[in-house]
């Protein structure tokens, strides 16, 4: 089964005027090699190495070099990072899965022992490759652990990329470029997609490329692009709408719900959690439950196991009291969402039974500034107008009433499919 994680593509580009890269020559290069920091991270990484003609046995040598840095760096290890490696010309073909190796020593002698194939540089086929074929349970993916993907790219594409990148990227794929040299004016017309870097990219901010003047420049590449395989909390498109936000509950435990009632709320803030995937560098979730005082029941950093969430949600206890809707938002802001982390979705899921004793427009206009999606959800006696208030516009995708508890349950579907479909209508830039 393939996990929502996501693959990065990293593709090094060379200059075949470069007269000072010989096509023969030995395979070593220790003056080229960086002085490793090694990185600990979990990631799943899976290399895309070009074994088309045009790279030349040189090139091919540096390539692999370039991959043992690479994998003396990462510290490759079963609670680690794991790596496997796809070579690709005229077709792809896997030389060995994410589960073949445990250890560094055992990685660098079998890339060691690699032999190119040959062929065209079809970059778009690879991709569609490692999309389709890679990432499976049976080769090794972990499913707790980001999918990162590296392509390196000799010359540029001999085919497009742009249909098998966008694929890619809606199926959560983070895709890289490091760029080396680049075609001269008498070769730019070979080029099929000028901008094929903007096409395949998850954001074109310009974290996701990397430039690089020279092949003798290329180890500088190692430590950069270790550090931002391991920064999982920066792979963007390995982000979906399940495993990217910070979500915070809001639930009234004033009198008027009733302890009854206030179970049938709490297992309807377990069923959405339920619906996302929970972890310290995925989904969090919070809680704080207010009457005309608030109280924070946990915070993001509390609980990184969905189970952990669900017990803790199941332990709140009925508070019982007036009900305070706007210094609730307030103090929600104050104590979850101003500790969320920059990459978070910060989404605010406020449930009442009731019209508020204070304010809510004020607070809420103010949560809404500073980056939380409030959700607001009526029951019974709750305000329509207080309702729309707190919820983000569009109203109707935000705002919910419902008449009795235990018709709660109806909208939590919805919920979900809205908190998505507005994670993936986001710009790419």
């Amino acid at each position: 089964m393939k996990k929502s994680f996501s693959p990065f593509f990293f593709l090094l580009k060379k200059s075949q005027t470069n007269s000072s890269l010989s096509d023969s020559g030995s395979n070593s290069h220790s003056c080229l090699a960086p002085d490793l920091r090694t990185f600990h991270c979990k990631v799943d990484l899976a290399f895309l190495i070009d074994g088309s003609w045009s790279i030349g046995r040189r090139r091919f040598q540096i390539q692999k070099q370039f991959l043992k840095d690479v994998s003396q760096a990462l510290d490759v290890g079963p609670i680690g990072p794991l790596m496997g490696i796809v070579q690709y010309g005229d077709e792809p073909s896997t030389e060995f899965n994410l589960k073949a190796y445990a250890n560094t020593k055992d990685l660098k002698n079998a890339i060691e022992k690699i032999s190119q194939k040959g062929g065209l540089s079809n970059v778009g086929k690879a991709l569609s490759f490692v999309n389709k074929n890679y990432f499976e349970d049976a080769h090794g993916n972990r499913g707790s652990a980001p999918n990162v993907a590296v392509v390196l790219v000799d010359g540029w594409p001999t085919d497009k990329v742009e249909e098998a990148s966008r694929l890619a990227r809606e199926s959560g794929i983070n895709i890289f470029f490091v760029t080396i040299e680049g075609p001269d004016e008498n070769e730019k017309k070979n080029v099929i997609e000028t901008n094929f870097v903007d096409k395949a990219v998850c954001r074109t901010s310009g974290y996701y490329s990397i430039h690089v003047t020279s092949w003798f420049t290329l180890y500088k590449v190692v430590q950069p692009l270790v550090k931002r395989v391991c920064d999982v909390d920066r792979l963007a498109c390995s982000k979906t709408c399940l495993n990217s936000a910070d979500i915070g509950f809001v639930i009234d435990g004033s009198s008027s719900v009733g302890t009854g009632n206030f179970r049938t709320i709490l297992q309807f803030v377990a069923n959405i959690s339920k619906e996302f995937e929970i972890s310290d560098t995925d989904t969090r979730i919070g809680a704080v439950q207010y009457t005309y005082e608030q109280r924070l029941e946990f915070d993001f950093n509390k609980h990184s196991t969905k189970q952990e969430v669900l017990n803790a949600i199941k332990r709140i206890n009925y508070w019982s009291g007036g009900t305070s809707t706007g210094a609730a938002i307030n103090f929600a802001f104050e104590q979850l969402f101003s500790k969320s982390k920059p990459n978070k979705r910060k989404i605010m899921i406020l449930i009442t039974d009731g019209r508020s004793y204070d304010d809510v427009r004020g607070p809420a206009l103010a949560a809404h500034q500073n980056g939380v999606i409030a959700y607001s959800i009526g029951i019974a006696w709750a305000a329509q107008d207080e309702l729309e208030a707190v919820a983000t516009d569009p109203d109707k995708e935000h705002s919910f009433f419902v008449d009795e508890f235990d018709r709660l349950y109806r909208f939590v579907p919805k919920i979900v499919q809205n908190i998505c479909t507005e994670f993936n209508s986001q710009p790419r830039n």
